[in-house]
C-alpha cells in the first residue's frame, strides 16, 4: 500500500497517529483494542466504587482510548478504594501533569490555527483529531510542525467533493450496482474482501439497500490490498461471479467467510452461488478479470483511496463508512438536498 515520504520516515510513523488518527477507518491501521498489561494479556479485573470513578475521571480529561487510560483501568482494577479516594481529592494535581505532558499538542493547534485560522478546515480538523493522540507523543511535534501541516493540509484536501469529471468516472455503469441509473444518489464504495473493515461495511450495505431502495445507486469497485494475499483473486472472482449476474450472492458468501479465501474455497462458494462452475474456474486460472481489477485499482487511487472501505456518495467521501448511522445521515442529507 502506497504511504507517503512522511509516514514511512520513523517519525512519521508516529505522526501518523495524530495526522490520520480516526480519519481513514479501514484496513491502513490497527483496529482499536482494549488495553493490555505487559504480557500482552487482556485486564480483567475491573474497578468498582471511587477506584472506578478515578479511571472514568482520568479518562475523560486523556481521552478513552489513549494508552495512559488504559493503563489506569488496569491498575484501579487491583487498587484499595482509599487510594482511589485520596487520588481523587487530589485530582487537581493529576491534572496539571496531564497538563504537562500535553503541551506539545496544545502548542501545535495554538501555532497552526493562528496561521491558518481558527474557522480553517485544517485548524478544525486537527482540534476534532488531537484528542485521539496519546500524551506520550505530543512531545517534539513542533520540530515537525511544516510535515504535519502539509500532511492535515492534503487530508483536507482529499475531503473535497470530488470533481464532476471523477464522480463521473468511479459511477461509470461498468461495475457490479443495485439501484437505478438516474438515482439522484449514487455511492460509490472501493473495498477489499479480505479487509475485516469491509465485512462491516459490507453490513451497511445491507442496510442502505433495504432502507433506501430504489432511490439511490450503489456502486462496488475493487480495491484489493497488497497485505491481503487472497484478496486480488477474490476480487477476479467477484467480477466472474457478476460476468453470471451472482455479483451479490458471492458477495455476500466471502464477506461471511472472510478467512478462507483460498481458490478452492471460492470454487465451493461459487457452487452455493449457482454459477457454472467450470466457466468460473476458467476465468480464475486465466486471470480474465484481472485487468479490471487493476482498472478498478486506479480509478482509486485517482481519488486519493489509500484504505479500504473508502466509500463517496455524490462525490463527497463518507468519513466513516462502516457505521451505518453516519452514511445514512449522508444520504439523507443528499436526498433531502435533490428534492
Amino acid at each position: 500500500m502506497k504511504r507517503t515520504q512522511l509516514a514511512q520516515s520513523t517519525y512519521g510513523i508516529g505522526l501518523l497517529g495524530l495526522a490520520l488518527a480516526g480519519i481513514l477507518p479501514g484496513c491502513h491501521q490497527k483496529p482499536k483494542q482494549a488495553a493490555v498489561a505487559a504480557n500482552g494479556t487482556k485486564p480483567e479485573a475491573k474497578a468498582s466504587g471511587p477506584c472506578a470513578d478515578y479511571a472514568a475521571k482520568l479518562c475523560a480529561k486523556t481521552g478513552e482510548q489513549t494508552s495512559l487510560c488504559g493503563a489506569t483501568k488496569l491498575a484501579t482494577g487491583v487498587m484499595a478504594p482509599a487510594a482511589c479516594t485520596a487520588a481523587i481529592k487530589e485530582f487537581a494535581l493529576t491534572e496539571g501533569l496531564l497538563k504537562d505532558q500535553r503541551k506539545g499538542c496544545d502548542e501545535l493547534v495554538n501555532k497552526l490555527c493562528t496561521e491558518e485560522g481558527k474557522t480553517s478546515e485544517v485548524c478544525t480538523m486537527l482540534q476534532q483529531k488531537i484528542p485521539q493522540v496519546p500524551s506520550e507523543r505530543c512531545g517534539g511535534f513542533l520540530e515537525h510542525y511544516t510535515e504535519i501541516k502539509a500532511q492535515l493540509k492534503a487530508e483536507v484536501m482529499k475531503n473535497q467533493p470530488l470533481a464532476a469529471a471523477q464522480q463521473a468516472q468511479i459511477a461509470a455503469n461498468d461495475a457490479p450496482s443495485f439501484g437505478p441509473a438516474d438515482a439522484k444518489v449514487t455511492v460509490v464504495e472501493f473495498s477489499d474482501f479480505q479487509c475485516p473493515y469491509c465485512s462491516r461495511a459490507a453490513t451497511a450495505t445491507e442496510q442502505i439497500r433495504a432502507k433506501y431502495k430504489d432511490r439511490i445507486r450503489f456502486v462496488f469497485r475493487q480495491f484489493p490490498l497488497p497485505m491481503h494475499s487472497n484478496a486480488k483473486k477474490a476480487a477476479e472472482a467477484a467480477l466472474a461471479a457478476n460476468a453470471q449476474g451472482k455479483f451479490w450472492e458471492f458477495h455476500d458468501l466471502m464477506f461471511k467467510n472472510q478467512q478462507q479465501l483460498e481458490e478452492s474455497a471460492l470454487e465451493g462458494y461459487a457452487k452455493q452461488a449457482g454459477l457454472n462452475v467450470s466457466a468460473f474456474k476458467e476465468a480464475l486460472s486465466t486471470s480474465k478479470f484481472a485487468e479490471k481489477v487493476a482498472s478498478d485499482m486506479k480509478l482509486g487511487e485517482g481519488v486519493a483511496v489509500q484504505g479500504t472501505p473508502t466509500m463517496f456518495a455524490n462525490g463527497k467521501r463518507i468519513e466513516n463508512p462502516t457505521d451505518f448511522a453516519a452514511i445514512s445521515a449522508v444520504l439523507d442529507g443528499l436526498l433531502k438536498t435533490a428534492g
